[in-house]
């Protein structure tokens, strides 16, 4: 997996200053090493029970229809608040630089779907968390939670409780 790594930018101070954030773009734009982490998180996920592939914006859109796509499965876009056009359910959450909200469309789960939501990274787990709250609120079950990346540092596992994580990467505070 460190050839992957090696295809991830790493952009310091951004969105603010002392955020050294891990692009994941340049990852996406090599055919190879996108094929690897795609394959990778198929073979994660085949064999399990899963009805739905949550992507959460932005990045998590990028993944969320290639392994629907490969799995067979549907797939629920978790927005940003006023982008989805039908009725939502709503959460809001605490980011480790600010606060922000995830939308759903209200028929987007169903009670019983299982639910494999997936995204970039991995920091504090509010992200995340609120995700697999927006799932749980519909009756839906988190069959798994994945991530490209994983900043093991800030234990955001923590936050998923025993939500089963997978993630492709780990970084730790030195890298």
């Amino acid at each position: 997996m460190d050839v992957l790594k090696q295809k991830i930018r790493n952009v310091p101070d951004f969105p603010i200053p002392g955020i050294n954030f891990k692009d994941v773009t340049t990852l996406f734009k090599d055919p190879t090493a996108f094929r690897t982490a795609v394959d990778r998180f198929v073979t994660e996920y085949t064999d399990r029970s899963i009805d739905l592939v949550a992507g959460i914006e932005a990045r998590g859109f990028i993944l969320a229809p290639v392994l629907a796509y490969h799995m067979g499965k549907g797939i629920v876009p978790l927005r940003k608040p006023g982008k989805l056009p039908a009725e939502t359910r709503r959460i809001e959450f605490e980011l480790e630089y600010g606060t922000d909200a995830l939308e759903m469309h209200l028929d987007a789960v169903r009670p019983g779907d299982r639910v494999l939501i997936v995204d970039d990274l991995l920091a504090t787990g509010g992200t995340a968390a609120a995700a697999c709250q927006l799932v749980e609120d519909a009756g839906g079950i988190v069959a798994g939670v994945g991530f490209l990346i994983e900043l093991s540092f800030l234990d955001g596992r923590k936050r998923l409780g025993d939500r089963p994580v997978f993630s492709l990467l780990e970084y730790g505070a030195d890298e």
